[in-house]
């Protein structure tokens, strides 16, 4: 048995691991463990109090995938609704002939099952922030008179901040009978356009899990791993008979081979069948962690490093 996740999900990966010893599934873990993120008032990035879009909206992105089945189960753009992964896997186990809902659908089904909905998403000290961000950065949009007629797209280029397009929680679990789960779950970018959807809730793109040969989940521009299909790309070369460290390496390096205005950071998490694991990113210092059940704490391990040059509307930044 083994839990790898972004550090952010420190605050999840013992009571995933519990679940694990208790002979739960890597399903059942990986629900646990990002839930307790999904609630967490100190996360930006996912779930409750995460940075909302350019109107102030909070919209939330969540996938989770059975890597015995192949089944998959996601939500994007939903509102209201804190534990989007809990929401995701219903879409995976009600048995519905989807894999993805969005929306006021995914909000549909969200009710109809009985999924709990928060009346307030964000807490007042997030609203200042994006106020704050707005009148600093955009003398085109008036924040306190924004309708759904807004003129957006200036905006959006103005606030959008490049340092915060990052930020997800990926828990990817191998439970004793050997089946391993990927999950991830995310607010997206700060200050996004309305109805952006990333990477996270895309199987291939932001997650991908298949028991025969391993497993992976990723945080960062999503559209970059979109564009590269970084997940199953992963899996592939590890498909393919590569090494664990090595499929990480081809993985970033499509994701360096990419062309456009808009180029960011990434990391990923992943695992081969044998538990083998890693992590990558493209910022030095980062960390991702794991644990075993003979671990009474997680354990930390830095990333390796794999610089992609970074362009932001055509101009690199350093």
């Amino acid at each position: 048995m083994l839990i790898i996740a972004s550090a952010n999900g420190a605050v999840g990966i013992e009571a995933a691991m519990q679940v694990l010893k208790n002979g739960g599934s890597a399903i059942d873990a990986v629900e646990a463990g990002i839930r307790l993120v999904e609630a967490d008032p100190a996360e930006r990035s996912v779930g409750y109090n995460g940075y909302p879009n350019i109107l102030g909206q909070l919209e939330l992105d969540a996938s989770i995938m059975d890597g015995g089945k192949l089944n998959s189960g996601a939500v994007a753009i939903m509102r209201g609704f804190p534990y989007a992964i809990s929401v995701a896997r219903q879409v995976m186990d009600r048995k519905l002939p989807h894999v993805m809902l969005a929306g006021e659908g995914a909000e549909r089904f969200a009710r109809e099952i009985g999924a709990e909905q928060w009346a307030s998403m964000l807490s007042d000290e997030v609203k200042a922030i994006w106020r704050k961000r707005l009148i600093d950065n955009s003398a085109l949009l008036d924040v306190g008179d924004m309708d759904e007629d807004s003129p957006l797209l200036d905006a959006v280029t103005m606030a959008t901040d490049p340092e915060r397009v990052a930020g997800t929680v990926n828990f990817i679990a191998i439970d004793g009978k050997g089946d391993i789960c990927s999950g991830v779950s995310t607010s997206g970018w700060a200050w996004k356009y309305p109805g952006r959807v990333g990477d996270s809730p895309i199987i291939g793109a932001g997650n991908y899990a298949d028991n025969r040969y391993g497993a992976c989940a990723c945080t960062g521009m999503g559209e970059m791993a979109i564009r590269a299909c970084t997940a199953y790309g992963l899996v592939s070369y590890l498909r393919a008979g590569l090494p664990i460290q090595v499929a990480g390496q081809k993985a970033m390096r499509d994701l360096r081979d990419l062309g456009g205005d808009f180029i960011g950071g990434m990391n990923l998490i992943a695992l081969d069948r044998a538990g083998n694991h890693v992590g990558m990113t493209t910022r030095a210092g980062s960390t991702y962690i794991y644990q075993h059940p003979d671990m009474d704490q997680h354990g930390e391990i830095e990333r390796r490093l794999v610089e992609i040059p970074a362009r932001w509307a055509g101009e690199a930044r350093q």
